[in-house]
């Protein structure tokens, strides 16, 4: 039993089962005991992302952001709000390029991390020292209430926010709520703890079969709704591994998508060690889409990472991918890494890029085919 496996049994044992999307969010997110409490290296030794692959993903990234701040009519001050900022290194290799190469951008650009995690929050400060010295960078535990014109950018974040666990039982929906006895967590089927659950499959369209296990994402959509109401005038750009709805909850897909990870291994082992390993679900883009038009955000596109990569870089031939004074092996070594970015086979087309976007906006993206 992990320090927060004590906590969470005494719970269950003092009111009862409690809704698998609590349970997933305090396993990841409890202030001292959660997933993401926890210092990089441990994230390290279960997975790890695009962006600790080669900082080519931030440069290409930087270069779609500026064509946003273009399309905006070049405003004076432009929020590039990054939730789940992690310890702020996207952060730091998109100011640097930007300072470097992207210096008209860089001087309108007012970048803010959010992390909820204080310990990643203050290392995010560190690596950005220089930059926040100079008013461009900004660490929060929030997303800021009002962005008045900007891009919401999120990598990897919304595949770890909580969800339900549904199951259709005997012809009907039931939720997967999380008990313990006999010393160990277990599932019990109940009635949906909310209205919500069901609302959510209805509102797309989804009817699942007989035994099927299904997640519903509900904070995602609350998220995307939030972020809706706080953006005037922008865009919301989001990469995670996931599908539109009807994929989603397919045939192939009778188990759900929920995985815990624990040492570069994927399981279905949720209830081992709390707080110690990763748990996420795939992204239900189809309910990003629905629930952010909601809250007025439009559909600009979306494109598999392999094909957004690509058409940002394919224009000066994927020139930001070298530094100044590499050697050949070097050289190598970075086309290898933006090969693992790229490739089908690697996160290429695992990962796709939503773009949506609010209010008065003019000129198409690279990134989804634009010219």
């Amino acid at each position: 039993m992990t320090p927060l496996a004590e906590l969470l049994a005494d719970r269950i044992r003092r009111f009862g089962p409690m809704t698998f999307a609590d349970f997933m969010r305090e396993c990841l997110y409890h202030p001292v005991h959660g997933y993401y409490s926890k210092t990089e290296s441990k994230r390290f030794a279960d997975y790890y992302t695009s962006v600790d692959v080669h900082p080519i993903f931030a440069r290409l990234l930087a270069r779609q952001f500026t064509e946003m701040w273009e399309n905006l009519g070049r405003p004076t001050d432009f929020a590039l709000v990054e939730a789940g900022a992690g310890v702020g290194r996207f952060a730091s290799q998109v100011l640097d390029f930007c300072e470097a190469r992207l210096p008209s951008f860089y001087d309108a650009l007012k970048y803010v991390a959010v992390e909820r995690s204080a310990l990643r929050r203050e290392q995010a400060a560190m690596q950005s020292n220089r930059h926040a010295a100079s008013r461009h960078f900004t660490a929060s535990a929030e997303v800021p209430a009002h962005i008045s014109v900007g891009c919401l950018f999120s990598n990897e974040l919304l595949d770890a926010l909580p969800v339900h666990r549904v199951v259709i039982d005997g012809g009907a929906m039931k939720e997967i709520f999380v008990s313990f006895r006999d010393g160990r967590f277990a599932d019990v089927m109940a009635p949906l703890s909310t209205c919500a659950i069901s609302e959510y499959f209805a509102a797309q369209e989804i009817v699942l079969r007989e035994g099927q296990h299904a997640e519903a994402g509900l904070e995602a959509c609350d998220w995307i709704s939030e972020i809706g109401c706080r953006l005037e005038r922008g865009y919301v750009l989001a990469i995670d591994y996931g599908h539109a709805a009807a994929e989603l909850f397919d045939e192939r897909h009778m188990r759900g998508t929920l995985l815990a990870y624990l040492n570069h291994r994927a399981s279905e082992e949720f209830y081992a060690s709390p707080g110690e390993q990763d748990l996420t679900a795939h992204v239900n883009f189809t309910a990003l889409q629905t629930w952010g038009k909601r809250a007025g955000l439009e559909t600009e596109g979306s494109a598999s990472q392999t094909a957004f990569l690509m058409a940002l870089g394919q224009g000066n031939e994927f020139a930001d991918l070298y530094d100044e004074g590499q050697t050949e092996a070097e050289r190598t070594k970075a086309r290898l890494q933006l090969k693992t970015l790229i490739y089908p086979e690697g996160m290429g087309e695992r990962f796709q890029a939503l773009i949506q976007r609010k209010g008065d906006v003019s000129g198409r993206l690279t990134g989804l085919g634009g010219i």
